[in-house]
């Protein structure tokens, strides 16, 4: 059973920094995308950084590009968001999710994948 694990949110000033972690477990699949979105009351769902698995290739859409950056630990049992230069319009809940299957990551972080974490809310104050 795949299991994902979110934590680091909170509450930060404008133009502060946290690192979202994502501990997981049961991701066994030769082949996936794994990446983080967030959805902010009353929008929809977006892809901030994906990265896959077999070859560390990473997408970041140009909504955050420079400011996010996705990571994972050597074993690949955590993944990371760092997130610097944090803006109000950067308040949502950061969800942690995996994607069976090798594409480009691109794919998956647009379209959505097939487990997620329940979030951890980061809220980013003027």
């Amino acid at each position: 059973e795949v299991q994902l694990v979110e934590s680091g949110g909170g509450w930060v000033h404008t133009g502060g920094s946290l690192r979202l972690s994502c501990v997981t477990s049961g991701v066994t699949f030769d082949h996936y995308t794994i990446g983080w979105f967030r959805q902010a009351p009353g929008k929809e769902r977006e892809g901030v950084s994906c990265m896959r698995s077999s070859d560390g290739t990473t997408y970041t859409p140009d909504s955050v590009k420079g400011r996010f950056t996705i990571s994972s630990d050597t074993l690949k049992t955590t993944l990371y968001l760092q997130m610097n230069g944090l803006k109000p319009e950067d308040t949502a809940v950061y969800y942690c999710a995996v994607d069976q299957g090798r594409v480009d990551p691109s794919v998956p972080c647009r379209y959505g994948m097939d487990y997620w974490g329940k979030g951890t809310l980061v809220n980013v104050t003027s």
